[in-house]
């Protein structure tokens, strides 16, 4: 070989892996968490009617059994980074994948309600740690030249799943003739929608033994030559891969290791860069998103509609959901995390504002008149679509990139964890504020996305364009 002859290549530009199709398999496979988490999350709201008239609960007991799964995924988040830590990422999706079976099968067949509620938080301890392991795992397998093209597979996983759950509730709902306690397979309706993601979740558990553990799992449990192994996999045989390990064990030795006293500090008790991080992870959740996708049947059918036209809104809603979700992706990197949120903040002002009004009419013959009815579900519609287009995605950019390094992943977890408790306080209340006043909830609603729109101004700055090393 001449001295003109290009080194092999390492660590930071990769070239171009042989087999980038087995690359994009393994993403897609660990992506599969995603799926569950977005499927899990939103299949209840095919059965809260059904819940309530079997179990002849009120609006606050439904709420918590509802809402308490999302206990369930505040401790798999808080515990999952230390078991991938302790016993490797493939074997926390294969606990996960476990536990979402589990929660299937047990959501479907309860004896009673406390017991729904039981494998409830079981799912959401599964929701949690997909959460967590699936972006994680993707990033610490993915070639340099892909890791963000790679990594939008676990955002897209999730709204996919919401979609397909939607999808599944309305074709059970039709063949129990739109009777959600009608009988399917010899169950009620309601039970076969929580049981069918089984399939899903024994699928994930399979494709998780057909994908490689993770390079740098591998290397922290000293098992260097299987971690060349899974390195020549996805990077390809024209890098160096002693280098390779090094430049990750390098890595690995010089990280800091934030804690929660490193959060500490400014006038009310966090660094005010942690207050910025609660703040945009509390309005995701206060704007109501989460009450499109847990209880859009349920409000639909509380104004007038159809049980199988209720559920056809909701996964239209979902399929609008994936659209916005997909313009975020393309547009937040061209024009940037702060124009983008600003611009999603003002079109769920006017989309829960509409809301708001339409709601706010009196029933006749126990539906919205006609044009309070359309706006209704024009406007649910196109504020799902500015959320998705918008804070959906761009809190998770900016969260991944506004915080020092010294502090990023304790900082992280506090704001993720302050959104796991404002998804709860939005999911356990609205039942009760939907019997209270609707109009007045949305009302609500729509402040909260209003004061989105000074609380970015003022105090979020633009991300794009910058190295993690300039966030400070």
């Amino acid at each position: 070989m001449t001295s003109t002859a290009q080194p092999p290549q390492s660590g930071a530009r990769p070239a171009h892996p042989e087999h980038l199709g087995h690359v994009i398999f393994i993403a897609a496979a660990a992506a599969m968490g995603g799926f569950l988490f977005g499927y899990d999350s939103a299949v209840i709201n095919g059965a809260v009617e059904a819940i309530r008239d079997r179990y002849e609960v009120g609006s606050a007991a439904l709420a918590q059994v509802i809402a308490i799964a999302l206990i369930g995924c505040a401790i798999g988040a808080a515990t999952a980074g230390r078991i991938a830590d302790r016993i490797g990422r493939i074997r926390c999706m294969q606990i996960s994948a476990v536990l979402f079976t589990v929660s299937a099968v047990g959501s479907a067949l309860p004896f009673a309600l406390w017991d729904l509620a039981f494998w409830r938080v079981i799912g959401g301890f599964a929701i949690g740690m997909a959460s967590v392991i699936g972006p994680a795992y993707i990033a610490e397998v993915s070639p340099a030249a892909y890791r963000g093209r790679l990594g939008s597979f676990q955002q897209a996983a999730i709204v996919i799943g919401i979609a397909v759950s939607q999808l599944v509730n309305w074709g059970i709902l039709n063949a129990a003739d739109g009777d959600q306690r009608g009988t399917v397979m010899g169950l009620e309706a309601w039970q076969v929608m929580l049981g069918v993601m089984v399939i899903p979740a024994v699928l994930y558990g399979l494709l998780s033994f057909a994908i490689p553990e993770s390079p740098r799992f591998l290397i922290s449990a000293g098992r260097h030559e299987r971690a060349r192994e899974v390195l020549r996999e996805v990077e390809g045989d024209r890098i160096d891969l002693d280098a390779r390990v090094t430049e990750i064990e390098q890595a690995m030795k010089s990280e800091h290791k934030s804690t929660f006293k490193d959060l500490l500090g400014g006038t009310f008790f966090f660094k005010p860069i942690v207050w910025i991080g609660i703040g945009l992870s509390v309005f995701q959740q206060f704007v109501g998103i989460n009450v499109a996708f847990y209880y859009s049947s349920t409000l639909w059918q509380s104004v007038g509609v159809d049980p199988t036209d209720s559920f056809l809104y909701s996964f239209t809603t979902s399929i609008i959901n994936i659209i916005g979700t997909v313009i975020a992706m393309i547009f937040v990197d061209r024009i940037g995390r702060r124009p983008l949120a600003l611009i999603g903040s003002v079109g769920m002002v006017i989309g829960l504002g509409l809301e708001a009004w339409a709601f706010s009419y009196d029933l006749v013959d126990g539906k919205l008149p006609a044009t309070q009815g359309w706006v209704a579900l024009i406007a649910a519609h196109v504020f799902v679509l500015f959320f998705a287009l918008s804070w959906g995605v761009v809190v998770w950019v900016f969260l991944g990139e506004m915080f020092p390094n010294k502090l990023r992943a304790a900082a992280l977890g506090v704001a993720a964890a302050a959104q796991w408790i404002a998804n709860w306080a939005i999911t356990a209340s609205f039942p009760s504020l939907a019997d209270w006043n609707l109009s007045a909830t949305y009302v609500i609603y729509t402040v909260f996305a209003a004061l989105s729109i000074p609380f970015v101004l003022k105090f979020v700055k633009e991300t794009k364009g910058k190295t993690l090393e300039e966030m400070g």
